[in-house]
């Protein structure tokens, strides 16, 4: 205690640290510190390649060459952007590893080697710093312990960020210049019927071309997408992707894609965020390019255009698809107007026998109409077949005097142009409606009356538009339907036996009436009736 009030002066030892702040390792250990560098390039090309293999070969002589430092390893992404953390495999395993221990140092050539993401880059980092591993950016000589260097990476972090914004924009804009300018390239290991040639145009790989226009004549012949897959599976065929089993969705890429007839639709998608890097669909956002005669077709396009109009039919169909086999949605019931559908009986031993039934023959209203086994359906077909056969003259000859009056769509092309006009001018008067209300002041509750009245005539005239259009489309495909099925007609002579081309190109449906009668449809819309 002080005497006489008197105080005496304070003393003050300093502790010195003994343990690392980040690490809590001791400052006295001389256990070697493990380090680890991660190395990328951001494209495959040949440049790039050079430095991607001098960075990897450069940090694993630089730190095996220092005596306090245990190398871990190189990390490195060849290839692969910056933008973001996503898809670097190589980047997440190393952060993962040093969240576990394994390393305590991380070198690296610069902050955009690293991340030119702003939010990616200082998570990583201050996530690092948690667990005691530091960065080291060479180029800027940065060192993430530092209590100073957190701001000055944000800055250089946000001006990479700004840096690959730029990039992204310069190479879009040069996408686009040269699909302005109709050039345009393919994945083509994953295209089937193109190869790439030495000018760099498609040239008709002639094994492949084979198999898209089996695809078209299948498909026009009546088979679904579900079947043609299921048949190029079956015989082994490969897809685009090399492999062997066909999706059904492949089949209608291949029957929808327009490069098959000669051109090319560019653009279909663009990448709005240039971090995140994900394609959506072009719907009208930014341009797109049509280039007609960009190279050799495969499909002629007049057949390519019969194949659009016959896929938005079977589309507006109800259940008229159903793909099971090439009897699906070919017979169909007298009772209730319904499709057959197959049914196996006896499944598991040897008086296994597939039939075909009313869909709703055990739903509600218990129809009359029989079930058919496959060889019955055969029968029926073979038997019509050489009836349409025999009078095939008359047929040919009735249908070259009313062609014209059953497919024309002169007086329907007609009423489509004096719509479009209509929809012009409608569309003119909406238009300026909103631009004199911006302009004039004036009655909100008759503007919206006024402009409600415009919009409900422009809806109504857009719709008797689509009803013209979808019926030129139906006249137009159902007489170039008719047309394909007469030509095959013309160069039949009697059948002997069931063929399933001739089923699916020349049947439109069966109805089964009851035991005794059917009526065969062909895609001709003749009709012959059978007493069995």
């Amino acid at each position: 205690m002080p005497q006489g009030g008197e105080w005496t002066m304070r003393s003050v030892t300093v502790i010195p640290a003994s343990v690392n702040k980040f690490s809590a390792q001791p400052l006295s250990a001389k256990e070697k510190r493990k380090v680890a560098a991660y190395a990328r390039v951001s494209t495959d090309e040949e440049e790039q390649q050079t430095s991607y293999a001098a960075q990897c070969d450069y940090y694993e002589k630089y730190i095996k060459s220092r005596a306090d430092w245990a190398f871990v390893k190189v990390y490195a992404d060849e290839g692969i952007s910056g933008c973001n953390t996503q898809k670097r495999e190589a980047f997440k395993t190393m952060v993962q590893d040093a969240l576990d221990g394994k390393i305590q140092l991380i070198l690296t050539k610069s902050v955009s080697r690293f991340a030119r993401n702003t939010v990616d880059s200082l998570t990583t980092i201050r996530k690092l710093k948690e667990h005691g591993v530091e960065v080291w950016f060479e180029k800027e000589n940065l060192k993430t312990f530092d209590p100073k260097v957190e701001m000055i990476l944000t800055i250089l972090a946000s001006l990479s960020q700004e840096e690959s914004r730029s990039i992204s924009e310069n190479v879009n804009w040069g996408i686009r210049k040269k699909m302005a300018d109709g050039k345009f390239t393919l994945c083509y290991s994953h295209f089937l019927g193109y190869d790439k040639g030495e000018d760099g145009t498609l040239v008709i790989n002639g094994e492949e071309a084979k198999v898209i226009r089996r695809i078209y004549a299948l498909y026009i012949k009546g088979m679904s997408p579900y079947g043609i897959a299921k048949k190029l599976t079956e015989e082994g065929v490969n897809t685009p992707g090399g492999r062997t089993r066909w999706c059904d969705s492949t089949v209608k890429s291949i029957l929808r894609n327009e490069k098959y007839c000669g051109r090319a639709l560019l653009q279909k998608t663009f990448t709005p965020d240039f971090l995140t890097k994900k394609a959506v669909r072009n719907t009208g956002q930014v341009p797109s390019y049509f280039v007609e005669h960009s190279h050799a077709p495969i499909i002629d396009p007049d057949v390519y255009d019969m194949v659009q109009r016959m896929m938005e039919g079977r589309k507006r169909g109800k259940n008229r698809m159903s793909s099971v086999g090439i009897f699906s949605s070919k017979l169909k019931c007298g009772d209730c107007g319904s499709w057959y559908g197959s049914k196996t009986w006896h499944s598991t031993d040897k008086y296994k026998k597939v039939i075909w039934q009313c869909n709703h023959k055990f739903h509600g209203k218990k129809c009359s109409t029989p079930h058919l086994s496959e060889g019955e359906i055969k029968e029926i077909f073979v038997k019509a077949a050489n009836m349409l056969i025999a009078e095939k003259s008359e047929i040919i000859a009735a249908y070259e005097m009313m062609k014209e009056k059953l497919f024309a769509t002169t007086a329907l092309e007609e009423k489509r142009k004096e719509l479009e006009n209509e929809l012009r001018v409608t569309a003119k008067l909406v238009d300026d409606c909103i631009k004199e209300n911006a302009r004039i002041a004036q009655d909100q509750t008759e503007y919206e009356e006024r402009y409600q009245s415009l919009v409900e005539r422009y809806e109504k005239e857009k719709n008797r538009y689509d009803e013209i259009i979808e019926q030129i489309n139906d006249r137009t495909a159902r007489g170039e339907q008719v047309s394909l099925f007469l030509r095959k007609l013309s160069g039949l002579d009697l059948i002997a036996e069931f063929d399933d081309d001739l089923w699916l190109s020349m049947v439109d449906f069966i109805t089964v009436h009851d035991k005794a009668k059917v009526t065969v449809t062909f895609k001709d819309g003749s009709e012959i009736k059978l007493d069995r």
